[in-house]
């Protein structure tokens, strides 16, 4: 009858769109901010706490680091986007920014704030709040994103998880000292 349908390209992928969607996102929810102190409503901007996705690429054969901003937290605690899974984790003075999926079988991790600590609900293994592995079945520590401190804000590459059994000074290093 007729002619079959062209096979798809990968040009637009769903990385592709996925990145381009959420820019617009971004750029979408600090429009409503500016409107909202426009229009007199600073406590609707004060509410919110927009995070900020940039892609980053020094030439077409370099892979795309996509660093996404938060907020440092000011006490003790985790923040889970789930949106770009990542946990973000302050203990004491230190802040840490782990990829959300247990390292055992990429289940999403739970803080246990009773019990001070992560724990996959699949498997039941137990990290200290620095990642570190306390029991279960997983073999290595909490994967690790590399993060910076830049002013107020923790500068997070989702782009690459640092595994401790692969890269144990690096994933040693990726913390960041919060100035007291």
């Amino acid at each position: 009858m007729g002619d079959a349908p062209a096979p798809l390209s990968c040009a637009g992928c769903a990385v592709t769109e996925r990145r381009a969607f959420l820019q617009n996102a971004m750029h979408g929810v600090a429009a409503l901010l500016g409107l909202s102190v426009l229009n007199g409503t600073p406590s609707f901007a004060q509410q919110i706490v927009a995070l900020s996705t940039t892609e980053i690429s020094s030439g077409a054969d370099s892979p795309v680091r996509v660093e996404t901003r938060y907020p440092v937290p000011t006490i003790d605690g985790v923040s889970i986007d789930t949106k770009n899974d990542v946990i973000i984790a302050r203990v004491s003075d230190r802040a840490y920014a782990f990829a959300l999926a247990c390292p055992h079988q990429n289940t999403a991790l739970r803080w246990l704030k009773k019990d001070n600590r992560f724990q996959c609900p699949k498997h039941q293994s137990k990290y200290k709040p620095s990642g570190e592995f306390i029991d279960g079945r997983a073999t290595r520590h909490m994967d690790r994103l590399p993060i910076k401190l830049e002013g107020a804000q923790l500068v997070v590459d989702t782009s690459q998880e640092i595994r401790s059994d692969t890269d144990a000074s690096k994933w040693a290093a990726s913390v960041v000292k919060i100035p007291g």
